[in-house]
């Protein structure tokens, strides 16, 4: 048996050595409080749930669903824009249903990239950017996101022969696993970028809802040319706790839009219908529990990144997304220091480095988890740094 040579371009899984860890330890019956999962822990609300029992029991959701979605769940997610970010979407040929924003983060390269292609991807990011252009034969060019920028890419170091080459451009706001934010400015530089480069813009944004302090992300399609070149991805999964249920969207340039449609179509048999009818009830319904879920969110970020700064690392209040991203204390590499959590205080966190190069020295924490593991994992790692100190 030969397996396909695609196959031996993935790395090895990080964190397989961690996982082995946690494992080995819960097996002893030791507690593991984990800060690693960027999950909800909160439930779905309960509206969208009675709507997805009430639509489970139609038999006309019992069939196969269609590729493009409910045009009601189109027509939906296309209000949801207009209201949202005053965008204008052609439902019809600007919007389409996914089985989750990381299904069509997949899916898309292999509508761009050819062997030897390159994409412009964000060190550190999502993994599935650059995986997926691997998979599709593709070259990752890897843009770092530093401190000192803002953890924005600097689209103008990238070489010119590399912009020249590249197919894709790959951008991530609210950033995952940074937490960084971009304004309209960057994304009309980001826009000309493109143009410019004669290359499509893949903006994945599923954290613009999950905010504080009142901040309130903008969209591409905010940008009139936007459309002219770019697709966004968004995702049901951290505005109303549905990561469950697998549903998301992407909306915007119309051939990036039917590339994806034509590519999908071919490999999967569309949502189950009762999940989109649950989704039309999550967009068009009342919209309190977002305010209220972040309230939560934001509880948990003041009083993490007190203790994360009170404990030697350098951690700032993210404007947006549930993820808090620091600074570690010298003399570690995030793998070491994350073993080091893991080890002495049975606290499990992400090391940066386990998206990308760049993310070394960091690790990332999650908010996703609930409030009474929360307050404890934050009293262990205080008692670690007390047992460190003496």
């Amino acid at each position: 048996m030969k397996l396909s040579h695609r196959l031996d371009k993935l790395p090895p899984y990080l964190f397989v050595e961690i996982n082995r860890k946690i494992a080995e330890k819960q097996a002893k019956g030791e507690d593991i409080i984990s800060f690693a999962i960027g999950d909800p822990n909160m439930p779905t609300p309960q509206h969208i749930i009675d709507q997805l029992c009430q639509a489970a029991h139609d038999p006309a959701n019992h069939r196969y669903p269609e590729t493009a979605g409910l045009p009601e769940l189109c027509q939906a997610i296309a209000r949801w824009y207009q209201k949202r970010f005053e965008v204008t979407l052609d439902q019809n040929q600007e919007v389409l249903p996914l089985l989750g924003s990381k299904e069509g983060i997949g899916h898309i390269s292999f509508c761009f990239i050819d062997p030897g292609d390159v994409a412009l991807v964000p060190d550190p990011g999502y993994p599935v950017y650059s995986m997926s252009t691997l998979l599709a034969g593709g070259e990752p060019y890897f843009m770092p996101l530093t401190e000192k920028n803002d953890f924005l890419p600097d689209l103008e170091s990238i070489p010119k022969k590399i912009a020249e080459k590249a197919k894709l451009l790959w951008l991530n706001y609210p950033n995952n696993p940074t937490g960084a934010v971009a304004d309209i400015a960057f994304f009309q530089k980001a826009v000309r970028f493109a143009k410019k480069h004669r290359l499509a813009i893949c903006h994945d944004a599923p954290y613009t809802e999950v905010t504080f302090d009142g901040y309130q992300p903008p969209s591409l399609m905010q940008i009139p040319e936007a459309r002219e070149v770019g697709i966004e991805f968004h995702s049901l999964s951290k505005t109303y706790n549905m990561t469950g249920w697998r549903i998301g969207m992407a909306v915007g340039n119309a051939r990036m839009i039917d590339a994806l449609f034509r590519f999908k179509s071919n490999l999967d048999s569309g949502i189950p219908q009762a999940i989109q009818r649950a989704a039309i009830k999550a967009l068009t319904g009342p919209q309190n529990c977002i305010a209220e879920h972040n309230t939560i969110y934001q509880r948990r970020r003041d009083k993490l990144v007190k203790t994360l700064n009170d404990i030697g690392l350098r951690a700032k209040l993210p404007k947006a997304s549930f993820y808090i991203w620091a600074r570690i204390p010298d003399g570690y590499t995030s793998v070491e220091f994350t073993a080091e959590l893991l080890d002495k205080a049975n606290v499990a966190v992400t090391p940066g480095v386990g998206y990308g190069n760049a993310g070394e020295g960091y690790v990332r924490l999650s908010l996703t988890l609930p409030d009474d593991r929360l307050d404890e994992g934050i009293s262990r790692l205080l008692n670690w740094d007390r047992a460190k100190r003496k």
